[in-house]
């Protein structure tokens, strides 16, 4: 099938309400950081990552129409190359209100990580993605290095992916130009708006408490 649509923008962009509402216009499956926690076939290829081996992202993405979020936005360069076609998606917001939403959620997470109890599986998958996203992508858990990669990551997408691929987006800009982007018809009805801190904390049966 092949990815029509790769997501470069890191989490808490509004990765998930950009995965409901690409579902809704018939861009799915739209893998995101879910998909890896309920496809038992997905983590073996994240964690063969994290050892340098080197994937067939075909294979990797092999059901999915579209990508979004992490861990697939750690390496969407990667999927520009293996997928030419696709159109890109760029989800952002400004850098104080990512961090605000970063720092309380999936940084909270990792930095509290070693004393949740999560189900083997889980644990497993999270050990993967913080040598991928915390060591790797992120540099640390501290906030300079992850507004840092950030920024960084904006400024290389921008310049390395040509404007007629390329969309900005945030899901506060609905869905004009979004649909015009893909060439779709705007549905009827407001834009999903999904994965409110609370809903985060939710998959790890609840947020743990401050020390």
């Amino acid at each position: 099938m092949g990815l029509k649509i790769i997501g470069s923008g890191f989490g808490r962009t509004g990765t998930m309400s950009t995965k409901m509402a690409l579902e809704q216009l018939g861009f799915g499956p739209c893998h995101h950081m879910t998909e890896v926690m309920q496809n038992p076939s997905q983590p073996p290829y994240w964690k063969a990552h994290t050892t340098e081996e080197e994937l067939d992202w075909v294979e990797v993405f092999d059901g999915y129409v579209a990508q979004v979020d992490f861990p697939g936005a750690a390496v969407w360069h990667e999927l520009a190359v293996a997928f030419p076609e696709a159109k890109v998606i760029h989800t952002e917001r400004p850098e104080d209100d990512w961090w605000a939403s970063y720092s309380a959620t999936i940084g909270k997470f990792f930095e509290h990580r070693q004393s949740l109890i999560l189900p083997p599986p889980v644990a497993d998958i999270f050990e993967t993605m913080d040598k991928l996203l915390i060591q790797g992508v992120m540099g640390g858990l501290d906030k300079d290095s992850a507004i840092s990669a950030y920024r960084g990551n904006n400024e290389k997408v921008r310049a390395t992916i040509s404007a007629d691929r390329l969309l900005v987006f945030s899901p506060s800009d609905g869905w004009t130009p979004l649909c015009a982007f893909l060439g779709v018809p705007a549905p009827d009805g407001d834009f999903p708006r999904s994965n409110a801190r609370s809903e985060f904390w939710a998959l790890f049966g609840g947020e743990p408490a401050e020390a």
